[in-house]
């Protein structure tokens, strides 16, 4: 049986990691200092399970599986409203608005139900095939690709279909 990593290489993996579970959880969850609070708490899980990590390739891995899984349980908490009060309130984006303003993304990301963001970012952000979001997510594969499906629906209506376009029906693995 392999040894168990050590505090040396758990600390090369939050250096290596952190850059990329910060912007899969500012994706998550659209705010920068709840994005940082997940991160810690995500990796502060990671560290007290660490001596279950099996190898140092499989740990970038179990460390987004564990941001998600808490970001997942954030959302279920009884005092989460994933809303937050504004002056004013936002104005829909209309079709054909320019996405090269990252807070239009992401405020389009917000609109969706925790799965079906968390769905999205997985598979487009972080690259994840419908197999190992599903693993991510604790859900079927057949439920990553429905929550993927009515997630792109909710995303075109509020960005245009020039922004998200309709796929072939063939669903990207």
């Amino acid at each position: 049986m392999p040894r168990p990593p050590s505090d040396a290489e758990f600390g090369e993996l939050v250096h290596a990691t952190w850059p990329s579970l910060y912007r899969t959880a500012y994706l998550l969850l659209g705010d920068h200092a709840e994005a940082e609070d997940l991160v810690q708490t995500a990796l502060a899980k990671t560290y007290a399970s660490w001596s279950k990590v099996r190898t140092l390739e499989a740990a970038p891995a179990y460390a987004r599986t564990v941001l998600v899984n808490t970001a997942g349980s954030w959302f279920r908490k009884r005092g989460w409203r994933n809303e937050r009060p504004t002056a004013e309130l936002p104005e829909h984006v209309a079709p054909g608005t320019d996405l090269a303003d990252r807070p239009t993304l992401v405020a389009a990301l917000a609109e969706l139900a925790p799965r079906q963001r968390a769905v999205v970012v997985l598979r487009y952000y972080a690259d994840l095939p419908v197999a190992q979001v599903a693993a991510a997510l604790g859900c079927s594969e057949g439920t990553v690709k429905s929550q993927t499906s009515d997630a792109l629906v909710r995303l075109r209506s509020l960005l245009g279909d020039a922004v998200v376009p309709h796929t072939s029906g063939a669903h990207r693995d």
